[in-house]
Order: structure tokens, then sequence, then C-alpha cells
């Protein structure tokens, strides 16, 4: 895989399954994105549930353990779903990376100002 961009090929593989299942993620009708983007918000939802499952968080039962090898697995359902939610909004692994890259910079810019005041406004170039 080393000759191969993963993120790429993540996005490839993932509309290949999309397709199969039914859902056109790429070019899909502007009408029919809010859906989609509810559908994919929810899923990803779920499977955030799903990960926290996989930690003992309920601090009273005592029978829980950490169950790494499935919070894998949901970490890998999450990509699922989010490279479904990027391609409905008409984004590649490149914009994905560009925008990633972009929001990282505002990241370091504000802790390193403190972060002392919400400002959304310093990401609208993203």
């Amino acid at each position: 895989m080393a000759d191969k961009d993963m993120l790429v090929e993540i996005f490839r593989m993932q509309a290949e399954l999309n397709e199969r299942i039914g859902v056109k993620t790429l070019h899909m009708p502007e009408e029919h994105k809010p859906e989609w983007v509810l559908n994919y918000c929810r899923a990803i939802t779920q499977e955030a549930a799903e990960l926290t499952d996989s930690v003992p968080w309920k601090w009273w039962a005592k029978y829980q353990r950490f169950d790494k090898q499935n919070a894998r697995v949901e970490v890998a359902d999450l990509f699922h779903f989010l490279v479904s939610l990027a391609q409905v909004l008409d984004m590649s692994a490149e914009d994905i990376f560009e925008a990633y890259r972009k929001k990282n910079e505002v990241n370091f810019q504000r802790q390193d100002s403190g972060y002392t005041a919400k400002d959304a406004s310093d990401s609208k170039h993203i």
C-alpha cells in the first residue's frame, strides 16, 4: 500500500461500497443532500455511542472492561460514515486533507493566543 495514497484509497473504497448499497454519494442530486447529511450524522452519533460503550464509563458498574478491539472497529465504522458524509458534501480526499491542514493551523493559532474567546470567524477561510 506504500505506493498508494491511503486516504484516496479509502474514499474510493467507500464510494464503491455506497454504490453497492444503492446510495450514490458521488454526484448526488442537491435535493437529496440534506437528507443524507442527516442520515450520516445520525449514523456517526450511533457509532460514537458504540465506541463509548467500549469504554467502562459506568462508574457504578464493576463488571465492565475496556474493549480495545471493539473500540478500534467502531473507529473504522466512524470513518466509513465520515467519508460518506464528505462525499455527499462533494469533498474529495484532497479536499479533506486541505481543510484539515487549514483547521489545524487555526487550532495552533488558537492555542498560541490562549483561545480565551469563541470566534468562529477564524475558520471562515477553510
